[in-house]
């Protein structure tokens, strides 16, 4: 993926925020049903995304009830898509699924802090990472990330976290990001990045 269409990933995965944004606005359980509506939605429209083929069959059927010009546009928006898609998740689960499940299950068990810092880091220490580690990163991994991607995540999550959750658990909740992140940890990173961070928080804070 080129770095054009990384960023434009990027700046998606951004709309990520509005979660943390919306739980200080208006509290968990306003939260927890934005979260499970837009899951549902992305539930509901992801086969027209996977399946090319029930996705234009759709588009002919319409195509005698909508204008062209709509049709063009909706085109061009379905090539941006295709261009910020990772190769994996072309015939698989995308991203925006795993993070709204993730979100969800964070928001519902974990205090507010702890569940605002680690999906804030989830969206914001991973976009720095890969922002500062494509184009930077000189030191490369065998699985092709950098040393200065994680440290772009490291630092920033540390930055993050530690008005919410204080100094020790930030760092530990950034190291285990970093790690996450790294190993790319199944399901999906998107999904088990924020459930590694807000777990480990909480439970490190019952420890120290």
């Amino acid at each position: 993926m080129s770095m054009k269409s990384e960023i434009r990933r990027k700046s998606l995965h951004m709309t990520g925020l509005i979660v943390p944004l919306l739980y200080y606005l208006f509290g968990r359980e306003f939260t927890l049903t934005f979260v499970a509506i837009a899951f549902f939605i992305f539930v509901i429209l992801e086969p027209f995304r996977i399946i090319e083929e029930l996705r234009d069959r759709i588009k002919r059927r319409l195509r005698i009830y909508v204008d062209s010009d709509v049709f063009e546009r909706v085109e061009a928006i379905e090539k941006q898509i295709d261009e910020i898609t990772r190769e994996h998740e072309r015939f698989r689960v995308a991203a925006h699924i795993y993070f709204a499940a993730a979100s969800f299950i964070v928001v519902y068990f974990f205090p507010m802090n702890v569940a605002v810092g680690a999906i804030t880091v989830a969206t914001v220490s991973d976009a720095l990472a890969a922002v500062v580690g494509k184009p930077f990163g000189r030191h490369r991994f065998s699985n092709g990330k950098s040393l200065e991607g994680s440290l772009a995540y490291f630092f920033s999550g540390v930055a993050i976290l530690w008005s919410l959750v204080g100094l020790p658990l930030a760092i530990i909740g950034s190291l285990v990001g970093v790690i996450t992140e790294f190993y790319n940890l199944p399901p999906d990173d998107n999904f088990s990045n924020q459930l590694a961070i807000a777990a480990v928080i909480y439970l490190a804070s019952a420890v120290l």
